[in-house]
């Protein structure tokens, strides 16, 4: 799940702040864009039969999700507009993904999550990066912004299946495993199951879920409607 920020008015430094959020969302455009090429490649020139989808893609995919960490500090420091609270659990849910899962548990790493949740990943970071960059020289194309509140209505619950298949198989091997966990007695006289970790991130996606495609519904027709409005008034 991605956050929806949106650019704050600064008076100081504005064109600094501005400048550095161009940087830091082209740059995202320009790495989510190179992700979508590589799982392109990948299926097209029949790489697959060669090698995993995440050894041929796993540095992209950590370089820019776990870039993303930032937008929770551009938040804190209002380089944008939006919760700190909802913004962090966004990213975490991405990076507990990426770090704790496909990273932690090389098993999952074989779910048909992966491939699903990469490819809505890149498709909506592409989007959602370009209108954030080109929002702060308003030049927002109107297709795009179109796009940008369109296709998470496929794009999100496809997205959240993908990552929660990852997680069901990295839970499913840490129970048998008992990877990460402590069991008593032990010195520090302690007990955790990572796996009921992960199921309690999973559950978490029940309530979280709702609430973000609520909003980017009421985004939707906020933005879009308010969009066609004008161009009905003047006409």
């Amino acid at each position: 799940m991605a956050s929806d920020n949106t650019t704050a008015k600064k008076k100081e430094p504005g064109n600094l702040v501005k400048g550095y959020l161009f940087l830091y969302n082209s740059f995202q455009v320009l790495g989510w864009s190179y992700l979508l090429y590589q799982i392109l490649i990948f299926y097209l020139t029949g790489q697959f039969t060669k090698q995993k989808l995440w050894d041929y893609v796993s540095t992209t995919v950590i370089i820019f999700q776990n870039a993303a960490v930032l937008e929770v500090l551009h938040v804190i420091m209002r380089f944008v507009r939006s919760g700190v609270f909802l913004t962090a659990m966004q990213v975490y849910s991405r990076v507990l993904v990426v770090c704790g899962v496909l990273i932690a548990i090389p098993v999952s790493q074989d779910s048909i999550g992966l491939p699903l949740c990469l490819l809505c990943w890149a498709i909506t970071e592409v989007m959602r990066y370009s209108f954030y960059a080109l929002s702060l020289i308003n030049a927002v194309p109107y297709f795009l912004q179109w796009c940008r509140y369109t296709f998470f209505i496929v794009l999100y619950p496809f997205g959240i299946t993908g990552e929660l298949l990852c997680i069901y198989a990295a839970q499913s091997y840490v129970a048998e495993h008992k990877t990460f966990s402590m069991e008593l007695p032990n010195q520090l006289n302690v007990t955790f199951s990572y796996q009921y970790f992960l199921i309690l991130n999973m559950l978490g996606y029940i309530p979280g879920f709702p609430q973000l495609y609520l909003y980017m519904f009421s985004q939707r027709k906020k933005i879009l409607g308010t969009q066609i409005t004008t161009e009905k008034k003047s006409s």
